[in-house]
């Protein structure tokens, strides 16, 4: 039976990756856009939302919802997964930067599997 490791040793506490990951808006403003050669309006109206919701997104003005990934992901077929975790990327990079939480770490032992 395999174990997995569910603590991060201390010096991984503190490592974060080199760059801001991007906005998921950036890729679509960026990449997705250019490449299907579509306006802001002509994808919302696919897509099924406003204009100014998407123009939101794409302006890096909103985060990227749970619906809109879902949206998203039906639309390009690489699902709702790829689109949330670029969102959550980014804000696990900002929230770790603010570094605002502090909390103790527990001292604990993990007990072998009951058989």
């Amino acid at each position: 039976m395999s174990t997995w490791k569910t603590t991060m040793d201390d010096d991984q506490m503190d490592e974060l990756p080199a760059f801001e990951p991007p906005h998921p808006g950036e890729y679509i403003r960026k990449d997705v856009l250019p490449a299907l050669g579509m306006t802001i309006t002509e994808l919302a109206d696919h897509l099924g939302v406003t204009r100014a919701t998407l123009s939101a997104l794409v302006n890096c003005k909103s985060d990227l919802s749970l619906e809109m990934a879902q949206r998203l992901g039906m639309a390009f077929r690489n699902g709702t997964r790829f689109w949330f975790t670029l969102q959550t990327q980014r804000d696990i990079w900002l929230a770790e930067k603010q570094k605002k939480v502090r909390v103790r770490p527990l001292k604990w032992s993990p007990t072998p599997d009951a058989a």
